[in-house]
């Protein structure tokens, strides 16, 4: 009898569960965001921490061990994506992850040390032009942010402290980049956002996305 019982409940709850499914809407105002695709050369472990890409601008540590005298506590990229540590005039950084760059500067310490261990730090991050979200137009603080994952348009208002007074939020466009390079458009409101707590405006952003929001008419 238990048997026939537990059956019952669970044919009851698949009948709840499945009108439920599919039944999620566009974004108000907007075109529909398909889900971000992942790349099918990446592996699992290239989404974790370690695969921050340096960018011109970025601050790092580069800790050599039981060498204190090599080791560098603020090493600035220059623009030209290089940086200069003690025995190593040029090396370039930008466009490569810590771990890589560790690599390459113990391959030139190994000519003055042997067996160098190195260990590059990140400290104030900026990331490469094509990693980041940048915001123009009526933010209170337009500025290009450091994409990070699962950022969403919500991360990027709190980072540019909301709308100005003369923001039109509802007509706000993301221009996103594909990796096919074509380009597109998706309308986003953000005064239902910000104001109202719209949930369904609050998409996943795109490393390089640009958020433009204009000036209202009247």
């Amino acid at each position: 009898m238990n048997f026939f019982v537990r059956f019952g409940a669970m044919l009851l709850l698949l009948a709840t569960v499945g009108p439920l499914t599919g039944c999620s809407s566009p974004p108000k105002g907007g075109t529909a965001v398909a889900p971000m695709k992942v790349d099918p050369g990446r592996t699992p472990e290239d989404a974790n921490s370690d695969e921050y890409i340096i960018g011109a601008g970025d601050q790092l540590s580069v800790f050599v061990y039981r060498n204190p005298d090599l080791s560098e506590g603020g090493v600035a990229v220059r623009p030209d994506g290089r940086i200069s540590t003690p025995l190593i005039e040029d090396i370039t950084a930008a466009g490569k992850k810590p771990k890589e760059l560790a690599r390459e500067i113990e391959k030139k310490l190994s000519k003055f040390i042997q067996d160098p261990n190195v260990t590059v730090i990140v400290r104030g991050f900026v990331g490469p032009p094509d990693r980041q979200v940048r915001v123009i137009g009526e933010a209170t603080d337009p500025v290009a942010i450091p994409y990070r994952d699962h950022m969403t348009l919500l991360d990027v208002m709190i980072a540019t402290h909301g709308l100005t007074k003369y923001a039109s939020g509802n007509r706000a466009v993301i221009v996103r980049v594909d990796p096919d390079g074509s380009r597109r458009s998706i309308n986003v409101r953000l005064a239902d956002l910000i104001k109202d707590g719209d949930i369904s405006q609050n998409i996943e952003m795109a490393p390089g996305d640009t958020l433009i929001i204009p000036q209202s008419w009247f």
